[in-house]
């Protein structure tokens, strides 16, 4: 059973950072990429992040470049996002989702599974 477990959300102030994990089971990283979405309030679904299975393709969003880095760690089967000087617009839930195949891209429709969301408040 495929399975996408985030965690690591919660409330931060303005400037600074949070780690977000995505633990998979069911299948392996080596056949899925992996990508972060979020969602904000009355707004589509964003791509944020990706990581190709082979892990020798990372996508990052314009917005959140240079401030936000995803990786792997294989042994744990859990993908990280890795966010630093959160802002106020980084506010939502985030999202990681599996797409089986070697490319990764930021359109929400190319994946598979998803996990439940985790809430990440950026706020004073």
């Amino acid at each position: 059973q495929v399975q996408l477990v985030e965690s690591g959300g919660g409330l931060v102030q303005p400037g600074g950072s949070l780690r977000l994990s995505c633990k998979v089971s069911g299948f392996s990283l080596d056949d899925y990429a992996i990508g972060w979405f979020r969602q904000a309030p009355g707004k589509a679904r964003e791509g944020v992040s990706c990581i190709s299975s082979r892990a020798d393709i990372i996508v990052d969003a314009d917005s959140t470049k240079g401030r936000f880095t995803i990786s792997r760690d294989m042994a744990k089967s859990t993908v990280y996002l890795q966010m630093e000087s959160l802002n106020p617009e980084d506010t939502a839930v985030y999202y990681c989702a599996a797409e089986r195949g070697f490319m990764c891209g930021l359109g929400f429709w190319e994946y598979d599974y998803w996990g439940q969301g985790t809430q990440v408040t950026v706020s004073s």
